[in-house]
């Protein structure tokens, strides 16, 4: 386990670098605050996954409550964002990041690129990325919203790996199956170092002040239920009834429906049933979570 400290050190520094991004990501739900996007009362709700390539997965409401609430403002047909001006507002955003980090000494320059060092160089070479047009790739969806909806509730409040996918931890290594997608979807084992496995898992990890979830518009925790049956009474939508299964569904249940593992089936023969014999209580009390959403 002598490499642990160097494997360590590099995911801590790729978190870093996601860090430094965190300014660029809020350009995809900007673009929709004008009165084509839906005007400025509209729904979001980013989910932030960091991953080697740190991404958002955002809904966005497909319009918005008027600034009075008086009435829903609806984006025109087939319209999500104004691709180009994405492209453009990202650019002037990750490229204003980057001088940031160069005014705060957070970038480093090794080998050929050490020339960077010096302001006027820096700013020399990233003139052509200023007049360059950047791309945005934009498509609809493969199948529906509630397809859309279902694949995105599967990571809230899932991390890297499950434990149904570790088959054995011993010899200072890990033993987990994984899919291999290039291969028809096989069913794999893999073994690496745990060193390795925990930097691996470390690059899911969200850097210190991200939240992985946070709602805006008429889905802000603070207004939502108020907020959402205004948008129905706008939009002559009937309130949705809670049916027998959804009344009776516990965590357990929600748990399965939203990452097809059960908390309640055995791991080992995956037929029988685990019951609770004793709950555990902590040996000193844990302080309260806040809701910062």
């Amino acid at each position: 386990m002598t490499r642990a400290p160097a494997a360590l050190d590099e995911a801590a520094e790729e978190r870093r670098l996601v860090n430094r991004r965190r300014g660029c990501a809020s350009s995809s739900t900007g673009c929709g605050r004008g009165r084509r996007g839906g005007g400025g009362g509209s729904g979001n709700a980013p989910l932030f996954r960091a991953r080697t390539h740190p991404h958002l997965h955002c809904v966005v409401a497909g319009g918005g409550l008027a600034r009075d609430g008086t009435r829903w403002i609806a984006c025109r047909p087939n319209f999500f964002l104004p691709v180009r001006v994405l492209a453009r507002l990202f650019r002037r955003l990750f490229l204003a990041a980057l001088e940031k980090a160069f005014d705060a000494k957070k970038l480093t320059f090794y080998g050929c690129l050490e020339p960077l060092r010096d302001r006027r160089a820096f700013r020399r070479y990233l003139a052509p990325a200023r007049k360059a047009e950047w791309c945005v790739y934009a498509k609809p969806p493969f199948a529906s919203p509630e397809h859309v909806l279902a694949y995105v509730a599967r990571y809230t409040h899932r991390v890297a790996i499950s434990n149904n996918r570790l088959v054995a931890i011993e010899q200072g290594k890990v033993r987990f199956n994984w899919k291999d997608y290039r291969n028809g979807n096989r069913r794999k084992i893999m073994t690496l170092a745990a060193d390795e496995f925990i930097r691996r898992f470390l690059l899911h990890v969200l850097p210190k002040g991200f939240q992985r979830i946070r709602y805006s518009g008429f889905l802000a925790s603070r207004h939502r239920e108020q907020k959402l049956a205004r948008c129905r009474q706008l939009l002559a939508m009937s309130p949705p009834e809670a049916t027998d299964e959804e009344a009776v569904q516990d965590f357990r249940d929600l748990y399965r429906q939203l990452t097809g593992t059960s908390l309640t089936e055995c791991p080992a023969c995956q037929r029988g049933y685990m019951i609770i014999i004793e709950v555990l209580k902590p040996a000193k009390p844990c302080r309260p979570i806040y809701d910062t959403s």
